[in-house]
């Protein structure tokens, strides 16, 4: 028989950690001496302590080692089946993250574009058409209002857009979609702007799925804001062509 002393250091935990076991009703002693309060371990003690750390080790946190020091091999199997999807979809998560800080650190932006999900929308609209997006400022009512441009990047003749209207007008339905948002801070140009989150789009092999929706704001203090929507689908890089043999 070992003492918690003598344990921990043939395992290389701490008495705390020891102690903490016991606590939790994870590895009780074999005995306690009831005058001195020394508590006793044995071999048992010593197979499920290292049982315990084993488990640890392969990720699994101590309220579950819990359920699963004594059961079957396949219950244990599917707990770590579990872990591993976890592990997977946080390493893609932070790869994801990482991939988005060197991409701005490669191209620096004036926008942070973010990835949502947006509800169906109604919207009352009067179509355009504009030959140059410097015009597109001229064209849209006072804040707030909506402006919508059927674009998928920078135009090279008259493109199609359209202004929310208080007036008889078309009814627009933009459907329950995915998006890419980015708020434009107040010293940026629009145009700008835009042409940096197409450039982002095509980077990062997003498609531009339907109208992109240029959203102008007002607040209670008068304070105005605008924000780009873009609705987008992924969209697989194209393989690079190979010359003939």
């Amino acid at each position: 028989m070992w003492r918690i002393g003598q344990l921990a250091h043939m395992v290389g935990v701490s008495e705390r950690t020891l102690r903490h076991y016991d606590k939790i009703g994870l590895l009780a002693p074999a005995a306690v001496d009831r005058g001195t309060g020394y508590r006793w371990y044995g071999v048992a003690e010593l197979s499920r302590l290292e049982r315990i750390r084993g488990l640890q080790r392969l990720g699994l946190p101590l309220r579950q080692i819990a359920d699963l020091l004594d059961a079957p091999e396949a219950q244990l199997r599917q707990a770590l089946s579990e872990i591993v999807t976890g592990i997977q979809r946080d390493i893609a998560a932070l790869a994801a993250t990482a991939a988005h800080a060197e991409d701005h650190l490669a191209t620096p932006m004036s926008i942070l574009p973010q990835q949502a999900a947006m509800r169906p929308r109604r919207l009352r609209v009067r179509r355009l058409h504009l030959d140059h997006p410097s015009e597109l400022a001229a064209v849209c009512p006072a804040p707030p209002a909506t402006l919508l441009t059927w674009l998928r990047g920078q135009p090279t003749g008259g493109f199609t857009a359209a202004v929310t209207t208080d007036r008889a007008g078309e009814q627009l339905t933009l459907p329950a979609r995915a998006v890419v948002r980015a708020v434009i801070p107040p010293s940026t140009d629009v145009v700008r702007a835009g042409q940096e989150l197409f450039d982002w789009l095509h980077r990062h092999h997003l498609a531009i799925t339907g109208p992109t929706v240029e959203e102008h704001l007002i607040d209670a203090e008068g304070a105005h804001a605008i924000v780009l929507e873009a609705p987008i689908k992924r969209h697989p890089p194209t393989a690079p062509r190979t010359g003939a043999g």
